[in-house]
């Protein structure tokens, strides 16, 4: 059974016989800090008690005689509490008989259907080729990963996309630093080389080209140039460099998605859609688009947002209206969506609050549903970083200093070099996506890189670590026996199992912390209960022989282990972090 959704079903009919009507999805229930207080809480009395023309505490006992004329079997008591808070207790055979099912239900435990049919795109990451995959798009891509799967938890199509600029003054300027690095050295990267040299090549021309471009007016005048040629396709040399460059950058980066368990369905290029933004731009001239010194505006000001150009006075699209027609590529290339999800970060915010007011004067349909979901930025001690100088830190050498202290921690441990490359790594990336999802999205997150790696406490390797430790447990039960029967459909508890564990509560809640997380896009609040729910297995760990052929209860324990292990797996799949064979 689902406990929260039955008092739910039992709460509505309830308040409906006191003229209070409220929708079952809207109706939210919590859990006590205070676990004397009941298993259960809702603040339901306190919410309408202005419009039913009494104070709290009265409502609430009114509802608590009318939860009481039916009250279901599994609900062992209801109570009032403070200013009217209405606290239910469970029956303890509950919790036992749904850990019992958790354990005997496989990888299906936590998802829902309650989305099915929809179909959900979700653009995340989105690097740039010619340009580093530095750690802001690790940001994107760790919030965009978890929410792609929050949300096909629910029984949602997910359509994961990405979205690159590969045009751009960002470009010009590499090309532009190659041409100057073949002219005065005469060197050129060799094919042979490995395709991280590829990029790291790619990455240095950049910056010569950044510098360049800021410091020297010949310069810029050239890479401007450079810039137009590229969208014009109009010089077979400068053609051949950005093919090139391109397809490095490509590989490069699909090297890094697989290291980060991402597979994308779909890929956008501005390159594609450049044209069509345009189209829609000159489509709408006079109506939402104003010319402008030559240029092409909107005024924002009219509308409560910024004005902004959208194609420049030498007549080239600016990012705004490449987001136009990528926008409508979408729609275009999946007519079916329902809902079309932007992950980026805050500081294009603002930038999106325009492109979303534009949408709802050019196309209202992509408007309704589209949402931005905004990111803060990973940050370290020495600040902000900077690809323009030169000082940027890639996502790859993030992970590989990681993996290091990693290194450090399993020295000694037997693992063969292969294990504990893949054991190293996954550890790495856990620690890395923990830090980043475990508070609000929208906050920067500091990174400290020893806590990260810890395996105690609040970490992504203690996550891991947790769920390893019982993987053990269970093969030493399926080893004597005991796994095998408490996997039977059969099998249930012929006797009290004792005072309920807190462990044995918190497995219950998973579905209703999945759904509440999916509802607000708020990975954070999968990675808080697994956190508090590993705690609560090391705790039951310690205090108990789990397995134990002489104690009655042990398959029970068993039970609840295996249970656990389900529930920490599902959840660390939410935030794309992999369980290691061991550790």
């Amino acid at each position: 059974m689902n406990i929260l959704n039955d008092l739910i079903q039992h709460l509505v009919p309830a308040l409906a016989r006191l003229d209070i009507s409220v929708d079952a999805s809207s109706l939210r229930l919590d859990y006590p800090e205070n676990p004397e207080h009941g298993d259960y809480s809702t603040n339901v009395a306190l919410a309408y008690a202005k419009k039913a023309g009494t104070n709290p505490r009265a409502l609430a006992e009114k509802i608590v005689e009318e939860l009481t004329k039916d009250q279901p079997d599994f609900i062992e008591s209801v109570s009032i509490a403070g200013p009217g808070f209405i606290n239910f207790k469970i029956k303890g055979h509950v919790f036992v008989e749904n850990n019992i099912s958790i354990a005997q239900g496989g990888a299906e435990y936590g998802w829902t259907s309650e989305d099915a049919g929809k179909q959900v795109m979700v653009e995340y990451t989105d690097p740039n080729p010619f340009k580093v995959f530095h750690i802001g798009h690790l940001m994107s891509n760790a919030v965009g990963e978890s929410i792609s799967r929050l949300i096909q938890s629910s029984g949602a199509e997910v359509v994961r996309a990405c979205y690159q600029g590969d045009v751009g003054l960002h470009v010009a300027k590499t090309i532009w630093g190659i041409q100057k690095n073949i002219q005065e050295t005469g060197n050129k990267i060799q094919e042979s080389a490995s395709i991280k040299e590829k990029v790291q090549f790619l990455g240095e021309m950049y910056v010569s080209g950044s510098q360049a471009y800021e410091d020297n007016a010949d310069a810029q005048k050239e890479i401007a140039a450079i810039n137009k040629q590229i969208f014009e396709k109009s010089d077979p040399a400068i053609n051949e460099l950005y093919q090139q460059g391109r397809k490095w950058s490509l590989e490069y980066f699909d090297d890094i998605y697989a290291r980060l368990g991402t597979k994308f369905d779909t890929f956008f290029f501005e390159s594609e859609v450049a044209d069509l933004g345009i189209s829609i731009v000159k489509q709408f001239l006079g109506q939402v688009f104003q010319e402008s010194e030559g240029a092409t505006v909107f005024k924002g000001e009219d509308h409560g947002v910024h004005t902004r150009v959208f194609i420049t006075s030498n007549g080239l699209p600016t990012y705004e209206t490449k987001e136009l027609g990528l926008n409508t590529e979408k729609f275009k290339k999946y007519p079916k969506l329902d809902q079309s999800v932007i992950i980026t970060a805050n500081e294009q915010s603002d930038y999106f609050k325009v492109l979303l007011k534009v949408f709802s004067l050019t196309n209202p349909a992509i408007a309704e549903k589209t949402k931005h979901v905004s990111h803060g930025l990973l940050r370290f001690a020495s600040g902000k970083m900077s690809s323009r100088k030169g000082n940027i830190i890639s996502a790859e050498s993030l992970i590989d200093d990681i993996k290091e202290l990693v290194q450090e921690k399993i020295a000694g441990r037997e693992f063969t070099p292969e294990e504990a490359h893949v054991v190293t790594d996954e550890i790495a990336i856990a620690a890395i996506k923990y830090t980043i999802l475990r508070q609000s999205i929208g906050s920067d997150v500091i990174f400290d890189s020893a806590t990260s790696v810890s395996f105690e406490g609040d970490s992504g390797p203690y996550l891991q670590y947790s769920a390893v430790r019982a993987a053990a447990v269970l093969e030493k039960a399926k080893s004597e026996g005991m796994l095998e029967v408490v996997l039977k459909s059969s099998y249930h508890v012929n006797e009290s199992s004792g005072p309920i564990s807190h462990l044995e509560k918190l497995l219950t809640r998973f579905p209703d912390i999945i759904h509440r997380a999916r509802t607000e896009f708020a990975p954070q609040q999968v990675a808080g209960y697994l956190i508090a729910l590993s705690s609560a297995f090391n705790g039951f760990y310690a205090s108990n022989i789990i397995v134990d052929k002489n104690d009655s209860l042990s398959p029970y324990r068993v039970a609840v282990t295996k249970a656990f292990l389900t529930t920490m797996t599902n959840g660390l799949w939410i935030l794309g972090i992999k369980v290691p064979g061991r550790m």
